[in-house]
């Protein structure tokens, strides 16, 4: 059941409040296939790639939007997210690998950081500054989309080993440490 719906003893209790229906609307997918998620990082890839060759600040924002529409609420608001859950990975790539949610939500959070540094860099008229940036994230990008290993997630699996991250983020990651 979603937040929006609670079970109480044999019936189902809507809980409509604005808390709730905000809540409901920035949920993140837990689990997430990681197949998904590799195909979005290569999205980003290409998008990014398109950003440091053409060096401008509005493909540096599509960046950012992109990353933040992806924290808000993973694929459902993401045009990256929405293609590779829906077309990409069902029609071409065809394999399921379900991981925990709360470190790839963090990830992008990380890419969301870059991404708007990047935006920041360009408008300031640093250009070689966000392309270098942009790099980085690439970098990142391209190890998600090829081997499988988030730098995001691995940071998220150290912050919460060290107490920074609360167990209760992500009860799967914290059994497995």
């Amino acid at each position: 059941m979603t937040d929006l719906f609670t079970q109480v003893d044999d019936s189902i209790v809507v809980d409509d409040t604005p808390k709730s229906r905000w809540r409901a609307a920035l949920a993140f997918p837990d689990p997430v296939n990681e197949y998904a998620a590799r195909t979005t990082a290569g999205l980003v890839i290409v998008l990014a790639a398109a950003a440091i060759a053409v060096n401008q600040w509005w493909l540096y924002a599509l960046l950012a939007v992109g990353f933040a529409l992806r924290v808000a609420g993973g694929p459902r608001y993401s045009p990256f997210g929405r293609l590779a859950v829906h077309v990409i990975v069902p029609t071409v790539v065809k394999r399921t690998r379900s991981v925990p949610g709360p470190p790839k939500r963090f990830a992008q959070a990380v890419g969301l950081v870059f991404s708007a540094v990047a935006l920041g860099l360009s408008l300031a008229g640093l250009g070689t500054a966000a392309q270098i940036v942009t790099g980085a994230l690439i970098a990142a990008a391209f190890l998600e989309c090829v081997f499988g290993f988030c730098l995001g997630c691995v940071m998220f699996g150290f912050l919460q080993r060290a107490g920074v991250v609360p167990a209760s983020a992500c009860q799967t990651c914290h059994r497995g440490s």
